[in-house]
């Protein structure tokens, strides 16, 4: 059976907590991404509907070559832009982040059985990057799965007012989730 840990404020998946809000929160950066993905990927080859947007490398060297990638159409976005040597602001490129987030929109009408978002991070805290859209998807009731970096857990408790289940960064804690989330609603 897999392991499922409610970190420490967040609240624990149990037969009656199938919450269909869900982060799977992580410690070290690279971990979480590929996970998901990955899910993303086997549950759309199982027949599943999975909308959203996944973060992978294009295979290049540098922040630049990370890319979120539409897992409907496969349209890549920029993530990051290239400032130089010796700059000091965020890289994220806000053009393509808004970009991405048509995605999302796009989401809420095609009523699929899961939504994933790359990220929940500084963007979306300070209210900015993909909220709105996130927060329109939990609205509706379609079940969302994120990536949470531990330094944003609190944020994300906030975000989503205590509602969203947390997930160890595993194969097994996102398959006992989504087939909690399956025999909840009947699928």
């Amino acid at each position: 059976m897999a392991t499922l840990t409610a970190h420490a404020a967040g609240p624990a998946l149990s037969p009656t907590n199938t919450s269909p809000i869900a982060a799977i929160v992580h410690l070290e950066h690279g971990v979480a991404d590929g996970v998901l993905a990955d899910f993303a990927f086997a549950l759309r080859q199982a027949g599943r509907r999975v909308r959203g947007v996944v973060q992978q490398s294009t295979g290049g060297t540098g922040k630049e070559a990370t890319m979120l990638v539409d897992l409907d159409q496969g349209t890549r976005f920029p993530l990051f832009q290239r400032l130089g040597a010796g700059a000091g602001s965020c890289s994220i490129d806000q053009h393509g982040v808004a970009a991405a987030s048509v995605v999302l929109r796009g989401a809420l009408d095609a009523a699929p059985d899961l939504v994933v978002v790359n990220r929940f991070g500084a963007l979306e805290a300070a209210g900015e990057g993909f909220a709105d859209e996130m927060l329109a998807l939990m609205s509706e009731g379609i079940p969302l799965l994120t990536v949470v970096a531990e330094a944003y857990r609190f944020d994300w408790q906030h975000f989503t007012g205590g509602a969203g289940v947390e997930l160890d960064p595993s194969r097994e804690a996102l398959d006992a989730w989504f087939a909690g989330l399956q025999r909840g609603s009947g699928r």
